[in-house]
């Protein structure tokens, strides 16, 4: 079975959330793509998109006539030439709405997990739970004939397991997407022993069709972007609470976002990026990692009384951040949790005394959107390093020993060859998590 043929019958598992909604969106295009060449016009392409939620389902669709639109109108060149044979379509808003008409026309909505008996490609993008993965891929290995080739975009659990758990026979692979898929240009590739070396070729075609950029991992628990992130959360985490020792715990987290944020020059700091992420996700990729790592425990006694108080953080469905350890008022951080008084801190109340606290930046340091474009990048991280290594205050102090951390949990990742090199490393952090800059550098020797 060529590329080709292998996408004709395509299944996203989850495809109502906000993962698997990006998923199902790029591979309907790529689909549509495909069905439109002159030599596949006889050829049915098929893209089944399943959720437990009916109402998941028909706000992705309305999702998916929204972005092909808008991934229509930047590819009209390209457009004119596979409807190049279509004379009664001449404006390019015609073209347009024809694509739109013709990708929408692939995807069949349904709550049934039957519909995946059929597919020969399976996208899953379900909660990150192992038992619940290796359960439904075990019910559709039983059921589908066609023996189908599986993606998984877990970001945390080893894929040997679940082909072994599932009994796939290396019929599985783990690709996984960053948030969003539609929009990060990071995927981490994770075979596992047994993963069919066509199915690899494939996956590798598929993300440069996709213009991916691919980094591949080993396969262990985490992989390279969750083992990086979960231990530089727990590290953040760590050092507010050695700080709350002399303060409260609320300004402690400010000042260790301020640190990983504005002196690290990150585009959201530590615990922001928890928030993002979800507090229970975090807590959840934990409890999965934990088990396989013998030197250390990744585990956070803050992260679990958040829970209990039920703060969670995490997106609603529009994608406007909830609140987490930060409260947040039209996407900006504007108060801190206090797990004491149970309620948001504003900003108001203690950031200035927390910022004299911290000291100031360096000088020349500017904000992470203009270091992230500024065409002469290294001589202004070079620079603006120089000048913290320099500094002694308690901000200075903070990053350096924050770098020093990163950095260390990164050569670690290349030591437990978990990543294959350095470079996946800082590659990962540059592209996936949109660093200004590696974590393995010369900044934190």
């Amino acid at each position: 079975m060529d590329y080709v043929e292998r996408l004709q019958h395509v299944a996203v598992l989850g495809a109502g959330g906000k993962m698997g909604s990006g998923i199902l969106l790029l591979t309907a295009m790529e689909m549509a793509d495909l069905s439109l060449k002159p030599q596949n016009r006889s050829k049915e392409f098929v893209l089944t998109a399943i959720d437990v939620s009916q109402a998941a389902l028909a706000g992705v669709i309305n999702f998916l006539r929204t972005q092909v639109k808008k991934a229509a109108e930047k590819k009209t060149g390209l457009l004119r030439g596979l409807y190049a044979d279509r004379q009664d379509l001449i404006e390019n808003y015609d073209i347009i709405d024809q694509y739109v008409a013709d990708v929408l026309a692939l995807v069949r909505p349904t709550t049934r997990l039957e519909a995946t008996y059929d597919a020969d490609l399976i996208f899953e993008a379900i909660v990150e739970n192992p038992e619940l993965k290796v359960k439904i891929f075990t019910q559709i290995d039983h059921n589908n004939p066609k023996k189908p080739w599986l993606f998984t975009n877990t970001s945390s659990i080893p894929i040997h397991e679940l082909d072994e758990k599932a009994k796939l026979g290396g019929r599985i692979i783990g690709f996984h997407f960053y948030n969003p898929p539609a929009v990060q240009k990071l995927v981490e590739l994770i075979k596992a022993e047994k993963t069919l070396p066509e199915l690899v070729e494939f996956a590798k075609t598929y993300a440069k069709n996709l213009r991916k950029t691919l980094v591949p991992s080993n396969d262990f628990a985490g992989f390279i972007g969750n083992g990086h992130f979960m231990r530089d959360a727990l590290h953040g985490i760590g050092e507010a609470g050695r700080l709350a020792k002399d303060m409260p715990l609320h300004e402690a987290i400010y000042m260790l976002n301020k640190v990983s944020q504005d002196f690290l020059i990150r585009p959201m700091g530590i615990f922001q990026l928890i928030d993002y992420v979800g507090i229970d996700v975090c807590q959840y990729i934990m409890s999965v990692m934990n088990p396989y790592v013998k030197d250390e425990d990744l585990h956070s006694d803050l992260l679990d009384q958040m829970i209990a108080l039920g703060v969670k953080g995490g997106q609603f469905a529009d994608g406007s951040q909830k609140n987490g350890f930060l409260k947040y008022d039209k996407g900006r951080p504007s108060g801190v949790y206090s797990v004491d008084k149970k309620d948001y801190i504003p900003l108001a109340e203690f950031q200035a005394r927390s910022d004299e606290k911290l000291g100031p930046l360096p000088q020349t340091a500017k904000p992470w959107k203009t270091v992230i474009g500024d065409p002469d990048k290294d001589n202004t991280l070079k620079t603006f390093f120089q000048e913290l290594r320099a500094l002694t205050s308690l901000g200075p102090d903070l990053a350096k020993r924050y770098g020093q951390k990163s950095r260390e949990i990164s050569l670690k990742l290349v030591a437990d060859k978990v990543a294959q090199c350095e470079e996946d490393v800082n590659k990962v952090l540059l592209t996936g998590f949109y660093h200004t800059y590696g974590p393995i550098n010369e900044y934190f020797n």
